[in-house]
């Protein structure tokens, strides 16, 4: 079992900074894939971005990025902290929405959000134009 809280959303201005966390409990927590995906009023949740349990290098993981915030969105990890961090850079009025932390990729399509056994629940992330 992982049990998964996020923190750090807001409201902030179009081109701002945000970054949002996500503390994870549980033993396993460093064997697992984790990610966010969010949802904006009136539409499906959708795949943000994800990280690999298994490093590739010191320190360095594998990653996962939707097209709509690849280059202004970073995930990265912390297995000794058990969290989990999605940087958002150069925010857009349509990167407003509930921002969730997964955990736990049954199979292999990290974009499919009945693939995540754990869900946080939830912070409301506000971009204003």
């Amino acid at each position: 079992q992982v049990q998964l809280v996020e923190s750090g959303g807001g409201l902030v201005q179009a081109g701002d900074s945000l970054s949002v966390s996500c503390a994870a409990s549980g033993r396993t927590f460093s064997t697992n894939h984790v990610g966010w995906f969010r949802q904006a009023p009136g539409k499906e949740r959708m795949f943000v971005a994800a990280i690999a349990w298994r490093p590739i290098g010191w320190k360095t993981y594998s990653t996962y990025y939707a097209d709509p915030v690849k280059g202004r969105f970073t995930i990265s990890r912390d297995n000794a902290k058990n969290t989990v961090a999605l940087q958002m850079n150069s925010l857009k009025s349509e990167d407003t929405a509930v921002y969730y932390c997964v955990a736990g990729l049954s199979g292999q399509d990290y974009s499919d959000s009945e693939a995540w056994d754990y869900w946080g629940q939830g912070t409301q992330v506000t971009v204003s134009s």
